[in-house]
């Protein structure tokens, strides 16, 4: 658990530190994280909420009539960057977006999320648990420093040098991480060439959310040292598995897990089956939020190991929701349909308000699947009840508009914001001739 700073503890910390700029730094619609940077000598203005900057230029925030908004630090997310720039140390603080009322702003996923275990805790639970498993690729640079579409190395699952040539990256990464703060739990080259896996410690969610941003900007960072591009593009190369953010997922009332029943034949209590019952509910319309671009849905598909139906298991990896075997405190859900390229905030505000809406409704759960989805026919799939995630973003978007809860849950501001982005992303790809079609077309007709 990160702890609160006092403004004069990070004043402290700034100048022991010889911190010279601070990034204020603050997550868009899409969750692309971006900053205000400031000298040394303006944090104190900073840490008292009197920040302001142009919000009308950030994607999903507010029109140029209502640019002007504060920047307001969490002062527990005070971090020095490991890293040296030319022009001395920087350090960051991630801010909630605020109106010029002091009000929070509804457009700020940040904020989104807050509001969301909000209503968790009027329910009576204190935390929810998050552990994310996200997923990247490892491309190697051209001479000019410029992305190429040749991975580094030829590894796969669990492999080490020589086959996997990322191992010092990743193991920087790590370092730097660890220098940070994280508590790194595991790092493995995963099943496709040049693609690895670095899984930290659970928090809950807003923590769980910032970490993941943190993470992201890390792993880039590191990569770029060592004359590699890091990209969490879901599916960058054909033929290959994508990359996915499997998240582990638990509610807890105090020291309690609320996952976990000593009586139940699964270690699941009634909290838990309702909980999974209403992700598995809202599981299609909440795709669009956690698989958000045209990429992400060529990982979606049969044979490359990612969940393409709405099914859970204790047993198996086929279905969209795993229950792994700890119980006790350890008791949890495994949603694996997520992919790095969501905003953590909005993926985490979407599953959270899923499940918070089968415990309010009692949602029963449906019986686990326990054969291998992807080898039944769908005759059986039907017989099941087993639906289909979205095939395209343009599915995904229209399930999430139709959806009440989830548009509620996230807001009219956001909801709204974001369907029109993603309309506008489907038909720039839809309008597009690729090379697959002029390979298949252009001589033929």
């Amino acid at each position: 658990m990160r702890r609160e700073y006092t403004r004069q503890e990070i004043l402290d910390l700034a100048k022991s530190n010889d911190v010279r700029y601070v990034r204020l730094q603050f997550t868009d619609l899409l969750g692309f994280v971006k900053n205000v940077e400031i000298p040394v000598g303006q944090l104190g203005k900073a840490l008292d909420g009197k920040m302001t900057f142009d919000g009308s230029s950030i994607e999903g925030f507010v029109r140029i009539e209502e640019s002007d908004m504060y920047l307001v630090p969490d002062t527990s997310t005070w971090l020095v960057f490991p890293w040296d720039s030319n022009q001395g140390k920087i350090a960051r603080l991630i801010c909630d977006v605020h109106l010029m009322d002091g009000t929070p702003f509804q457009g700020d996923p940040r904020v989104v999320l807050k509001r969301v275990m909000a209503q968790a805790n009027e329910m009576g639970f204190t935390a929810f648990n998050v552990g994310p498993e996200p997923e990247f690729f490892l491309f190697k640079l051209s001479e000019d420093g410029l992305a190429t579409q040749e991975v580094n190395d030829e590894g796969g699952y669990f492999d080490w040098a020589p086959l996997d040539l990322g191992e010092n990256c990743r193991r920087e990464i790590v370092l730097t991480l660890e220098a940070m703060g994280f508590e790194i739990e595991a790092s493995h080259h995963e099943v496709a060439p040049g693609q690895h896996e670095i899984d930290f410690k659970y928090a809950n969610a807003v923590e769980t959310a910032d970490n993941i941003s943190t993470f992201r900007l890390v792993v880039k960072t590191v990569a770029r040292q060592y004359g590699l591009h890091a990209t969490f593009m879901p599916k960058p190369l054909y033929g290959i598995n994508g990359s996915g953010m499997h998240c582990h997922q638990s509610l807890f009332s105090g020291a309690e897990n609320a996952f976990y029943d000593a009586d139940d034949e699964l270690g699941l209590s009634d909290v838990a089956r309702h909980f999974l019952a209403g992700v598995l509910d809202h599981a299609v319309a909440f795709t669009a939020i956690c698989n958000p671009t045209v990429n992400s849905y060529k990982r979606l598909v049969p044979g490359f190991e990612a969940p393409n139906f709405v099914a859970w298991s204790a047993r198996n990896r086929s279905p969209l929701v795993r229950v792994p075997a700890a119980r006790g405190t350890g008791t949890r859900i495994e949603v694996r349909s997520p992919d790095p390229s969501c905003n953590p905030y909005l993926a985490i505000a979407s599953m959270l308000a899923s499940g918070l809406d089968g415990i309010r409704r009692r949602l029963p759960l449906t019986p686990p699947v326990n054969r291998n989805i992807y080898m039944m026919t769908d005759d059986e799939r039907d017989l099941a009840g087993i639906r289909s995630l979205p095939e395209n973003l343009q599915s995904a978007i229209d399930e999430f508009a139709a959806d009440d809860v989830l548009r509620d849950a996230l807001g009219e501001h956001i909801s709204r914001h974001f369907v029109e982005a993603k309309r506008i992303e489907w038909n720039m790809y839809r309008l597009q001739v690729t090379e697959w079609e002029r390979d298949q077309y252009f001589t033929s007709f």
